[in-house]
């Protein structure tokens, strides 16, 4: 494969699933590299990218707002923490539905509850953090993690090859950018 988009995401896997969640997106050349590229209005997301990417970025939004849930002194970020679990792990659900019914997904199969390297990153600088910290970066990479969501479903949702994960990522999808916009709100009062 000449391109490859790969997950990048700083925060969550906001909204890819495995309950929905983070994702930067990257081409590179058959490489593994980590370059991240924007989203280009011509750009596609191919489906075992996206089944790779989802489950990964929805788990970290679980496991980073569950965290939130334990350390965070603010009541709007734990508000925030506990609709972000219950989003994501709806979506995970929603994701699983979809992979069964997909078309194309026979031989794919998702990363499964493993966090890949650069959730697995964020969440041990949030495990690390506490305090005021802990909310400034929970909030900074929930806000990356839902951009980076939003992009991932919005172009596999135009793009998707798989009649059913684009379904999913079309269904999936305002739920992210309601995501965003609250994590926003939450950004300008931390």
């Amino acid at each position: 494969m000449k391109m490859l988009l790969t997950m990048v995401a700083v925060a969550l896997t906001a909204v890819a699933l495995t309950a929905v969640a983070p994702a930067a997106l990257a081409q590179t050349n058959g490489t593994n590299s980590n370059a991240v590229a924007p989203m280009l209005p011509d750009s596609k997301v191919d489906t075992p990218t996206f089944v790779a990417t989802v489950p990964s970025a929805n788990e970290f939004e679980i496991q980073s707002s569950k965290l939130a849930e334990q350390k965070s002194a603010s009541a709007d970020v734990k508000a925030f923490a506990g609709q972000m679990i219950k989003d994501h792990t709806k979506a995970g659900e929603d994701f699983k539905q979809a992979l069964s019914k997909g078309q194309t997904t026979a031989s794919i199969k998702p990363a499964g509850p493993a966090l890949q390297p650069k959730d697995q990153q964020m969440l041990d600088q949030l495990k690390a953090a506490s305090g005021k910290a802990f909310d400034e970066k929970y909030v900074m990479m929930q806000t990356e993690a839902h951009k980076q969501a939003v992009a991932l479903f919005s172009t596999y949702a135009k793009s998707g090859d798989d009649p059913a994960l684009k379904e999913f990522a079309k269904k999936t999808l305002p739920t992210l950018k309601m995501h965003e916009k609250h994590v926003k709100e939450l950004g300008a009062a931390h």
